[in-house]
C-alpha cells in the first residue's frame, strides 16, 4: 500500500511540474493562455495487437504450442497542458494468452480483460529538433497509473479446452485485490503501471495518424494464474498454479498498434510554409493545436527598423517644398500670392477671401436688401460719437450714418428716431441745446448724403437726463455723450423708449421737440 500511495504522490506531482512549466515563459515549454487561443483536446482510437509476457509463455517473437495471435482496442481521452507535456486517460478491452510445455504443459486464456489508466506524457521532438524541424511530427513517451479487470483460465496443452486446471477467482486464489461481476462472470483487479512510446504526424487540421507502442506492468503473478522459476519441477504440482509470489517477475503485456486522433476545438487550422519555406502561423485564420504549435510562433514579433529602414521612413513622410508664393503679398491686401485672385489690387482696398476686391458701400445695400423683412422694420441701434463739447460728427460715425440712409431709401415703410444725450457736465439748459444740436446735425447728415425723405427723420433730445453710466469717470461720461439712431415702423406712434419712461414731452408737443425740463434743486 505504501508503494501504491508513493507512485500516486509521484504521479500527481508530474502534473503539477508540467501545470507550472505551461505557466512559464520559456519558449519550450509557454503557456497557451492568452490573446491567441489554441485547442488543446484531443480522441485517439487505437485498434492493436497484444501480448502476455509471464511463466506461461514460451516463445517471445512467435507463436507457441495452442497460442493464437490476440488483440486489444484502446481509447484515449488526451489534454495538451503545453507543447511538450500532456495527459491521457486511457481505456483498453482486449485478450491475452500463452503457453509453455517445459515444467508447467499448459497454456490460458484470458478473454475480455478491461483496464483504465492516467498517464502523463512528454513530446521528445521539440525537446530533440525543435519546434520548427520536423513540424509536422509528435514523438511521445508517457508513463502512468490504472487497474486492470481479468479473468484467466489454465488448460492441460493438447487437450484443448477439455481440461481445466485453473481460473481465478477459486478457492485457492488469492481475492485480496479485489474482484467484480460482469456477465456471471468474477473479474479479478489488479494495479497496472503502463509505459509506452507514440509517434504521430499532423495528416490534417483534425486528424493525427501514428504507431503506439506500450508495455504494462502488471502488479502480480496471477494474470496466468501461474508462478514458478528455477527451472526445473521443484514444486509439487498442485502447487504451480496459485497466487502465491514465486521466484519468477511479475506479469506484463504489451501491445502494438495504428493510432488515429481526432483533434477537439474550434476552427481547427494548421501551420503552412510560405514560398522561402517558413513556417507561417495566422491567429486571424483560425485555431492551432498545442500538440504541433509553439504559442511564442503565434506573436508577431516587434519591428526594428535599421538605420536605412529609418531613412527611407523620413524620406516617404518627409513634407513637399513649399511653395513660396505662400509667403508673398504683392499687394499688401492680406491674401498670399498663392491664393490671390486679383494679385495688383489698389492700396487700402477691402478684399474678399480671394483677393478680390469689393465695393463694400454695395455690399452694404444688398445684404440689408436680402436680410431685412419687406413689411416690417427690424431695430437697429447706432452710437454717433462726439468730442466734449462739440457737435461735429467724427468719421468713424459717418459709416454708421450712410447705413441708416441705405436701409430707409430702400425701406419705405420705415422711419429714423436720433436721440441726443450728454453727459452732466455744464447745466441742464446747456447740456438741452447742446444735445439738440448734436441730433440736427446728424439729420443734417443724413438729408445731405442722399436721404430720399427727410420726413421720416425725427428727432429728439434729453441732455444730461438719461444716462447710461457714472458722471464720476472720463470713462462713464464718454459712454453718455451719444446720439442714438433706432429705426422704427411708419405706423409707430410711440416714443423709441419703453412705456412709462420720461421723456420731457409734453403731450401736444410735436415729434422732434423737447420742452425744457427744469432741474430740481436739492
Amino acid at each position: 500500500m505504501k508503494k501504491i500511495n508513493l507512485l500516486s504522490t509521484l504521479f500527481l506531482l508530474s502534473l503539477a511540474v508540467a501545470k507550472t512549466n505551461a505557466q512559464s515563459p520559456s519558449p519550450k515549454s509557454a503557456g497557451y493562455e492568452g490573446p491567441n487561443k489554441l485547442n488543446t483536446w484531443a480522441l485517439t482510437i487505437t485498434p492493436a495487437l497484444t501480448q502476455f509476457y509471464g511463466d506461461l509463455r514460451q516463445y517471445d517473437f512467435k507463436l507457441g504450442p495452442e497460442e493464437h495471435l490476440t488483440g486489444g482496442l484502446g481509447l484515449a481521452l488526451h489534454k495538451q497542458v503545453t507543447p511538450i507535456f500532456g495527459a491521457s486517460l486511457n481505456f483498453w478491452t482486449g485478450n491475452l494468452n500463452g503457453s509453455k510445455e517445459r515444467i508447467y504443459n499448459a497454456h490460458f486464456e484470458s478473454k475480455g480483460f478491461l483496464q483504465t489508466t492516467i498517464n502523463a506524457h512528454a513530446n521528445l521532438k521539440p525537446i530533440l529538433f525543435g519546434y520548427n524541424k520536423l513540424k509536422r511530427w509528435k514523438w511521445d513517451v508517457y508513463a502512468g497509473y490504472g487497474y486492470m479487470w481479468f479473468n484467466s483460465r489454465v488448460y492441460r496443452l493438447g487437450t484443448g479446452k477439455s481440461v481445466e486446471l485453473i481460473r481465478t477467482n477459486t478457492n485457492r486464489s488469492s481475492k485480496t485485490a479485489g474482484e467484480w461481476e460482469r456477465d456471471g462472470s468474477t473479474y479479478t483487479r489488479e494495479i497496472v503501471f503502463p509505459i509506452g512510446s507514440a509517434i504521430h504526424f499532423e495528416a490534417s487540421p483534425r486528424i493525427d495518424i501514428g504507431l503506439d507502442f506500450t508495455l504494462n506492468h502488471v502488479n502480480t503473478e496471477k494474470l496466468d494464474v501461474t508462478y514458478g522459476g528455477g527451472g526445473s519441477e521443484q514444486y509439487p504440482r498442485q502447487d504451480i498454479w496459485l497466487f502465491r509470489k514465486g521466484d519468477s517477475k511479475l506479469d506484463k503485456w504489451g501491445s502494438v498498434g495504428l493510432s488515429l486522433t481526432y483533434k477537439i476545438g474550434k476552427n481547427a487550422v494548421m501551420a503552412k510554409k510560405d514560398a522561402k519555406g517558413n513556417w507561417v502561423h495566422d491567429p486571424a485564420k483560425g485555431r492551432y493545436h498545442l500538440r504541433y504549435t509553439n504559442p511564442l510562433d503565434l506573436i508577431a514579433p516587434p519591428y526594428n527598423p535599421t538605420m536605412n529602414d529609418a531613412d527611407s521612413i523620413a524620406k516617404a513622410n518627409m513634407p513637399k517644398p513649399v511653395d513660396p508664393r505662400l509667403f508673398t503679398d504683392t499687394d499688401g491686401d492680406g491674401v498670399a500670392d498663392l491664393f490671390d485672385k486679383e494679385p495688383n489690387t489698389p492700396a487700402n482696398s477691402i478684399v474678399s477671401g480671394g483677393g478680390v476686391a469689393m465695393d463694400l458701400e454695395k455690399y452694404v445695400k444688398d445684404i440689408i436688401a436680402k436680410n431685412l423683412p419687406k413689411e416690417e422694420c427690424e431695430a437697429m441701434f447706432g452710437n454717433i460719437e462726439f468730442d466734449t463739447d462739440k457737435a461735429i460728427i467724427k468719421d468713424p460715425s459717418q459709416q454708421i450714418l450712410k447705413q441708416v440712409i441705405d436701409l430707409l431709401n430702400v425701406r419705405p415703410n420705415c422711419r429714423a428716431v436720433i436721440v441726443g444725450h450728454t453727459d452732466a457736465r455744464a447745466s441742464d439748459n446747456y447740456n438741452f441745446q447742446l444735445s439738440k444740436r448734436r441730433v440736427e446735425a446728424a439729420k443734417r447728415y443724413l438729408i445731405r448724403n442722399g436721404m430720399q425723405d427727410p420726413s421720416r427723420v425725427l428727432v429728439e433730445y434729453y441732455g444730461e437726463l438719461r444716462p447710461v453710466s457714472d458722471n464720476k469717470s472720463v470713462e462713464g461720461m464718454s459712454r453718455n455723450r451719444r446720439v442714438e439712431i433706432r429705426i422704427l415702423p411708419m405706423n409707430s406712434i410711440r416714443s423709441s423708449y419703453p412705456a412709462g419712461f420720461r421723456t420731457g414731452k409734453k403731450k401736444d408737443q410735436e415729434p422732434g421737440k423737447v420742452a425744457k425740463e427744469p432741474r430740481k434743486k436739492k
